[in-house]
């Protein structure tokens, strides 16, 4: 590479992680938000077990989802007219990191009201938004994301999946794969093709609302190495989709999907997962004379939050301020499963060196999960072998 455009590559990857780095403090009204929310979290978890509550934000539990919503906690963001509250980003942030990090059962809601809900508020029909969005607020319709398929992996540009236009509607015919909540879901926002072959990689793609309820789904749970039924996969048989279906513009799926990508991987759950087994190993360190290894240990783990919440928080501001959090978001999702990954692995090891200690059984279960599922943490949101490509195309490096 020459040197000119060496230095001005390095240039435009400092100047992008001094702003992911900027200092945010969160508006009083928001943070305002944090005591009624944990208060009502330890009421309503305090008898769920540590290993239970670190299944985090793929913990199902519709009731409590609904529960929240009575609250109003459910389409924080989201406008007034529609049943939401109106707040900031900053209000969401501050509602994601309480219930993750005491690990409240949120998957129920977590894509509807995280990702979907937003979508449709940007490019859905007025009859969508009314329909949808109510719903959603209410805790009354949860969805689940077909974006995966077989043989494709994280190349969401190959997919196979095809929506053709018949009278009156779309005819749907495919398979999904790695669907999360599938098979309790009332409805998947798809993407899919709607003209061309897989040859035309970013172009006829389009997504869709579908109704799971219909005619022609077949949905097959798979069960993961914990021994969950998180993921499905989903088959489509000339599934009927209506008009009012297509979201947006036909053809413009992969603009609309790439935003929304940027909303799955801007929140603080790409950070958080392993919160429950870092307080639980901390009790169980609280209760032990501190040595160094646990002082240094417990130092590390604090550093590394620390400097990942502040980059979070700065995409929470970059959200609010309407710009483009695209590169930022991946950066934290990026390095944050990678975090969440390491936590298990330091923790075995430093029980590994206590001589003549034994753990207690909740942090013995609850490591045991987080050390099963955490493979996955990189995964989930995009490979990093593609978040990674992401960056280097954003720095004009290919």
């Amino acid at each position: 590479m020459p040197r000119s455009q060496h230095h001005s590559v390095s240039g435009g990857l400092l100047e992008n992680i001094a702003g992911a780095l900027r200092v945010i403090a969160i508006p009083p009204e928001d943070e305002a938000l944090r005591a009624p929310l944990r208060m009502f979290l330890k009421e309503a978890l305090a008898q769920v077990a540590p290993h239970v509550r670190a299944r985090s934000w793929m913990g199902y539990d519709a009731d409590f989802s609904r529960a929240l919503a009575q609250q109003g906690w459910l389409g924080l963001t989201l406008p007034r007219a529609y049943g939401g509250a109106g707040r900031s980003n900053y209000a969401r942030f501050v509602a994601s990191e309480e219930l993750l990090a005491i690990g409240a059962p949120v998957s129920a809601h977590w894509i509807a009201d995280r990702q979907t809900a937003p979508l449709i508020l940007r490019y859905g029909s007025a009859g969508q938004r009314e329909f949808y969005l109510p719903r959603i607020i209410r805790g009354e319709a949860f969805f689940c994301i077909g974006m995966s398929e077989p043989d494709t992996g994280s190349d969401l540009a190959g997919i196979r999946t095809r929506a053709e236009r018949f009278d009156g509607g779309w005819r749907l015919n495919g398979r999904k794969i790695w669907t999360t909540n599938a098979h309790r879901s009332h409805y998947m926002c798809a993407l899919v093709r709607s003209s061309g072959t897989p040859q035309d990689r970013h172009q006829g793609l389009s997504q869709f609302i579908v109704d799971m309820s219909l005619p022609g789904i077949s949905v097959r749970p798979v069960r993961d190495i914990a021994g969950d039924t998180h993921f499905c996969e989903v088959l489509f048989d000339n599934v009927a989709l209506p008009a009012e279906a297509l979201i947006g513009d036909e053809g413009a799926g992969w603009q609309q999907v790439t935003a929304e990508l940027a909303l799955e991987r801007s929140g603080p759950e790409r950070l958080l997962s392993s919160m429950v087994l870092i307080d639980t190993w901390l009790a169980h360190a609280r209760a032990r004379p501190c040595d160094e290894r646990t002082a240094e240990l417990a130092g590390r783990i604090a550093a590394r939050l620390a400097v990942l919440r502040a980059m979070s928080l700065s995409v929470a501001d970059q959200l609010e301020r309407g710009q483009n959090a695209g590169l930022h978001a991946v950066l934290v999702k990026d390095l944050g499963t990678e975090f969440e990954r390491d936590v298990a692995e330091w923790i075995a090891a430093h029980l590994g060196s206590e001589s003549g200690t034994l753990a207690d059984a909740e942090l013995t279960r609850t490591l045991a999960y987080i050390t099963r599922i955490s493979p996955t943490f990189s995964l989930r949101g995009g490979t990093r072998h593609i978040l990674r490509g992401i960056v280097a195309r954003e720095l004009g490096l290919r």
